[in-house]
């Protein structure tokens, strides 16, 4: 009897690993001739972006509406500042001008309004008046520039509209500015 369930045991665990073995024997893999003929090119009719399925005019479009848009907000970004008490023009805001006045020439069509800003010190009737020799001081430069007057407007908030609500001499120096707005 135990003969018997040595045998039967055996059977039992040999003859399943002998059927998983050979179910498990590789295919011969057969290679096929190489393919000698080139296939027709194919007419695309633009070039594609992958990723955006643009053509390349609509990316070329895409890219210089971007970068009208960049220089717009740095026209409108770029403010030109002045001394305590004084609309004379800053060298460094005749440079800022003079970029402005290319913007200007670049778009024909954009028209400005040049907002003048000053800081708290003074009257609201005094800087109100100051406010507008600023925003004159700035129009004066880019009309001798060569744009038309008509694309250019100016107004004076006066102390109304600081960029920086401090006390002391760095936030006044910020809010001694002209602003420029296109429209």
């Amino acid at each position: 009897m135990r003969k018997n369930y040595w045998l039967v045991l055996a059977m039992v665990l040999i003859l399943p690993a002998m059927l998983f073995t050979v179910s498990c024997a590789k295919k011969a893999v057969g290679t096929e001739p190489a393919v000698t003929e080139t296939p027709e090119p194919v007419e695309t009719p633009a070039v594609t972006q992958p990723s955006t399925g643009m053509s390349a005019e609509e990316l070329a479009a895409q890219q210089a509406a971007r970068a009208r848009q960049n220089a717009r907000q740095m026209f409108e970004n770029e403010n030109i500042y002045f001394e305590f008490d004084s609309a004379t023009l800053l060298p460094a805001a005749q440079q800022v001008l003079s970029m402005k006045a290319d913007y200007l020439f670049a778009n024909p069509r954009d028209r400005a309004t040049i907002e003048g800003h000053c800081d708290e010190r003074g009257t609201n009737a005094y800087n109100m008046a100051l406010g507008q020799r600023r925003a004159d001081s700035a129009k004066e430069f880019l009309v001798n520039l060569g744009i038309d007057a008509v694309r250019l407007n100016t107004i004076s908030y006066g102390e109304e509209r600081p960029l920086d609500y401090g006390h002391n001499e760095e936030a006044w120096a910020k809010n001694r500015r002209a602003q420029f707005v296109l429209q």
